[in-house]
């Protein structure tokens, strides 16, 4: 062979190589062989600051309600985490280690949320968590991931104003989730007047402020009332008077967890109902329907990234593995599936790491994507926060929600919105 020869030959042995590895890399991390995993990413190089990641096990968190007030809330985000760490599991695991979950319950008190975040970061050392619903639970566990160097995956829509490298928000916050619903509302409806009416503590009342400044500044429109109730409220009676009186365009209604459930039966059994009063909320999704009862809220309008009826390939197969683990009777709100999201972007991230490290895992978090995401494709922004659609549901008696709107693209997440703080 000719020394020319012998250099095409290597040249294209070169580049058959390279090849190779480049479709390797396109590949799922999880189709590495057992001792492949040991060799390419070894405890000691993917695990640098003494969490509970072993050769073959890694352990994360969860810390959710499921006892308390806000338990009709936060069982669906529990579930989802579950079964998204069942597929990943059976998938092969993150960096060929499975998951393991140590479970905490918040009880719908903001104080215990604080001390079992603790326990899980300082005590279990895990290496993410997947937990808290309401804002308050939030800001209560937030100091401690901050000075613990932890890593939350939050799933709950929010009214923004926050952004830190020690979580990732699969939520909306309220620049996509409020803003685009009351502009829905105003174009569609030709509302003039707004009542506001939430739970009393921070998101309902954030995102109300929020809300306030979109109608009267933006909209130029009038807010004719604006009440708020503690959490666990049973009793609206005088507030849906206040309503009657006022004859708002629209009620816009943050009411949160188990006080739903006599929020909207007190409304039907004073008669206001769909066909004389319009109606669009920010927390109520399929899980709350469930304890509502659809024919206590048929006709009124939810604002939401997800509805359990989307119809797209990702969110079919979603739905028939929640229903094939939970039970045919089993309902998905938005929530949950943005829980559902947290363990996969983790996934995801870690792979791209390297590494179960927290800072490394925050620096590669930017512009992650989920193209199985059941909302459709999710992208994550360099705000920790995701791009997502956002969409309008009218609900039906059965508990589901028709989509009657959607955002024609992905809004991008501006957590820190001029003119609202």
């Amino acid at each position: 062979m000719s020394d020319q020869a012998r250099d095409t030959a290597r040249m294209l042995e070169s580049l058959r190589r390279r090849r190779l590895l480049q479709g390797a890399a396109a590949l799922p991390l999880a189709g590495l062989a057992g001792g492949a995993w040991a060799q390419q990413y070894p405890t000691a190089k993917v695990n640098t600051s003494k969490l509970a990641v072993t050769d073959t096990e890694v352990t994360v968190g969860q810390l959710h309600s499921a006892t308390g007030t806000m338990a009709i809330s936060e069982t669906g985000s529990i579930q989802a985490e579950q079964l998204a760490i069942d597929q990943i599991n059976a998938m092969g695991g993150v960096l060929g280690r499975k998951i393991k979950v140590i479970k905490e319950d918040g009880a719908s008190d903001w104080p215990t949320f604080a001390e079992k975040s603790k326990k899980l970061l300082v005590n279990d050392r895990v290496a993410a968590v997947f937990g808290c619903w309401t804002s308050a639970s939030r800001k209560a566990v937030l100091p401690i991931f901050e000075k613990e160097n932890g890593m939350l995956y939050y799933p709950t829509f929010y009214e923004g104003l926050e952004q830190s490298k020690n979580v990732i928000y699969t939520g909306q916050e309220a620049t996509q989730q409020i803003l685009w619903g009351l502009d829905w509302a105003q174009k569609t409806k030709g509302a003039k007047t707004y009542f506001l009416v939430g739970s009393d503590y921070i998101w309902p009342r954030t995102s109300m402020k929020i809300g306030r400044k979109h109608i009267e500044n933006v909209l130029k429109t009038k807010v004719v009332g604006e009440e708020y109730y503690p959490l666990g409220h049973t009793n609206f009676n005088s507030l849906i008077n206040k309503i009657k009186v006022a004859k708002p365009d629209v009620i816009f209604a943050a009411v949160v967890g188990g006080s739903n459930v006599a929020f909207y039966k007190q409304l039907k059994a004073a008669g206001v109902t769909a066909d004389k009063q319009f109606l669009l909320t920010i927390s109520v999704t399929e899980d709350e329907v469930l304890g509502i009862g659809g024919e206590n809220i048929a006709g009124f309008y939810s604002s939401m990234k997800y509805f359990q009826s989307l119809d797209n390939e990702n969110n079919k197969k979603f739905v028939e593995a929640f229903k094939a683990k939970y039970g045919k009777d089993a309902v998905i709100g938005d929530v949950t599936q943005a829980a559902y999201l947290g363990p996969w972007l983790w996934k995801a991230t870690v792979e791209k790491a390297g590494s179960f490290d927290v800072d490394k895992v925050a620096a590669a978090s930017s512009d992650i994507e989920l193209k199985t995401a059941p909302e459709g494709y999710v992208k994550l922004h360099p705000n920790h926060h995701l791009w997502s659609k956002t969409r309008i549901g009218q609900a039906q008696k059965d508990g589901q929600f028709k989509v009657v709107a959607e955002s024609p693209a992905l809004i991008e997440p501006n957590p820190f919105p001029e003119g609202y703080k």
